[in-house]
């Protein structure tokens, strides 16, 4: 072996300068061991804060972590049913950015999944998930958080072009945001958000009306006396033959018969109890775009509460085709529930009712035939007939025949005279019968032509209608009260036509009966007026058109949203966006 001048042999040399050139070729490969398991503990301590289930995979040399993580569709809680998640924010949200969805407890639904490769802890994305635009706005509306104008109106102008960080909703309090636009890395299209919400900003409660729903009180609580008197009658007679089968002896056949008398009266007691239960409790209604979806029922002392919430048969009131009670419950529930300050709504009352509502049908000289207004209040519209005159000169007339008919009997023979007296009581006779015919034919001819003249008078619009409908209906209580109508002396148009719908979600019969009355009205004012046979079925039942009229009315009342106002923009934008990414 051959050596140097410094003692050491080349083996030496090459080991002097290999061991260390090959440590240094292995510690990149050690450090990236080191990195990506320090990154991929790291990723599995978000994804558990998060409580995120996840697959994990690492490629130590690569120093690549692959992470599968599932995609979800949600929606909001349910608010009856859920009510704790509904109103608490999740208690543990996730951290990772894209799941600022995590803030809120929510119906969940697997939909997919996404891989993700990444090098450090930083770059991993929480995939966002679909949420429908509607009810993720209703939702933060129903919290108590408040539309930013600006930000629907810049949303609705530029669509996905809108700045990132552009503020939709803001905190009650107006000082942070609520829900913002977020960067489209991962919407595939679709528009996104981001939310941020605390539990110290919630100003709302179970006890809140949420968006779409409207809350109709129960009407004012009457006993008719009719009712009163037929039960008490009947109770009394139920007695009377109790004592009369005592008396005969007949004990087999009362005790049967009082068996039975209990069964059927237990069992009426209990139908009658959760009517007159539903009668007095505070109905909530949901109306979205197809009409009427849910009603539900409540005692007003439960009302801060999800307790003792009942939900009520609707079917009758479901929009359907060839049925028109839902497309008239909604429209009227639609003008009910908003004013020119609601900002969201889903319903929109078809353009035909609206232009019913707002058009001139009902001649004035009807309500005067009606008894509802008088003819002073009215302009001229019926000719003037002086009866009192014509009765006058046909007195005068038989009159002056009667006595020249009594003097030329004057100047008769006594047999001659008797003849003519007879003669003449006779022919007295036949002409007041006569007169009778042609005053009552004449009478008859006049009625005829008022009413034509009525039909064809001036026509008042529905709130001149209903406003004088309502002093009528107030004036004849009894007559409401004898259609099951109770009508205070204080109550308003807007209180009537909350009892209204109430009763027609309770009453199947009774919300046909107003709606085939406003099919009917609508009828002869999309054809050209009122005709006598519409009058006759008005006379009928006036009291069921008076209460149609306040219900036309107050769709007539109905505010629209003017072109520029934040309830439009935000509208629109929940129409062209169905669904949204959010994260």
């Amino acid at each position: 072996m051959s050596s140097t001048g410094s003692g050491y042999s080349a083996t030496d040399i090459i080991t002097f300068i290999g061991v260390p050139l090959a440590v240094l070729g292995v510690l990149p490969i050690l450090y990236n061991t080191v990195a990506t398991l320090a990154a991929l503990s790291k990723i599995k301590r978000m994804l558990r804060h998060g409580r995120l289930s996840a697959l994990t995979r690492s490629d130590v040399v690569n120093r690549v972590i692959e992470v599968e993580l599932p995609r979800y569709a949600v929606t909001p809680c349910d608010r009856f049913e859920e009510t704790e998640l509904y109103w608490r924010p999740s208690r543990q949200p996730s951290s990772i950015p894209g799941g600022s969805w995590t803030t809120f407890n929510w119906r969940t639904r697997a939909i997919g999944a996404k891989t993700q490769r990444v090098e450090y802890a930083d770059q991993l994305r929480q995939p966002q998930v679909d949420v429908a635009f509607d009810k993720l706005v209703a939702y933060l509306l129903d919290l108590g958080a408040i539309p930013d104008a600006h930000g629907w109106k810049l949303l609705r102008s530029t669509g996905l072009w809108t700045p990132t960080g552009c503020s939709l909703m803001s905190s009650p309090d107006g000082q942070h945001e609520a829900l913002t636009i977020a960067p489209l890395d991962d919407s595939d299209g679709h528009l996104s958000l981001r939310v941020n919400w605390s539990s110290d900003w919630i100003t709302r409660n179970f006890s809140s009306l949420p968006p779409y729903w409207i809350r109709l009180p129960p009407p004012p609580q009457f006993r008719p006396p009719e009712v009163t008197n037929a039960v008490a009658s009947e109770e009394t007679s139920s007695t009377a033959e109790e004592e009369h089968d005592l008396e005969t002896g007949d004990l087999g056949k009362s005790k049967e018969k009082g068996n039975g008398s209990s069964l059927r009266k237990e069992s009426l007691d209990s139908i009658q109890k959760q009517a007159e239960k539903n009668t007095s409790a505070t109905i909530t209604c949901q109306i979205s775009i197809d009409g009427l979806i849910c009603a539900k029922s409540q005692d007003d002392e439960a009302i801060l509460s999800p307790m003792n919430l009942q939900s009520l048969y609707i079917e009758h009131l479901r929009i359907r085709p060839g049925k028109t009670e839902g497309v008239w419950f909604a429209s009227v529930a639609t003008a009910y529930g908003t004013t020119s300050q609601t900002v969201l709504w889903n319903y929109k009352i078809p353009d035909e009712i609206l232009t019913f509502a707002r058009r001139d049908s009902v001649p004035c000289g009807v309500l005067v035939l009606l008894g509802v207004v008088d003819e002073s209040q009215t302009p001229t519209w019926a000719t003037n007939y002086n009866g009192q005159d014509e009765a006058r000169d046909l007195f005068f007339r038989r009159s002056a025949d009667q006595r020249a008919a009594v003097m030329a009997e004057s100047r008769m023979a006594p047999p001659q005279r008797e003849i003519a007296a007879r003669e003449r009581m006779q022919r007295e006779m036949n002409q007041r019968l006569q007169d009778m015919r042609d005053r009552s034919r004449l009478e008859q001819q006049h009625r005829e032509t008022r009413t034509s003249e009525a039909l064809q008078s001036p026509k008042w619009d529905t709130g001149l209608v209903a406003e004088n409908y309502l002093r009528w209906l107030k004036q004849n209580q009894d007559r409401a009260a004898a259609s099951g109508i109770s009508i205070t002396q204080n109550m308003t148009l807007r209180d009537v036509v909350g009892s209204l719908l109430h009763r027609m979600v309770l009453d199947g019969q009774f919300a046909s009966s107003i709606c085939k009355t406003l099919d009917l009205w609508k009828a002869w004012a999309d054809n050209g007026g009122m005709r006598r046979s519409d009058l006759e079925v008005l006379c009928e039942d006036q009291v069921l058109f008076a209460l149609a009229s306040l219900l036309v009315a107050l769709i007539k009342d109905t505010s629209t949203a003017h072109e520029g106002t934040l309830s439009l923009d935000l509208q629109e934008c929940l129409r062209m966006w169905k669904t949204v990414r959010l994260g």
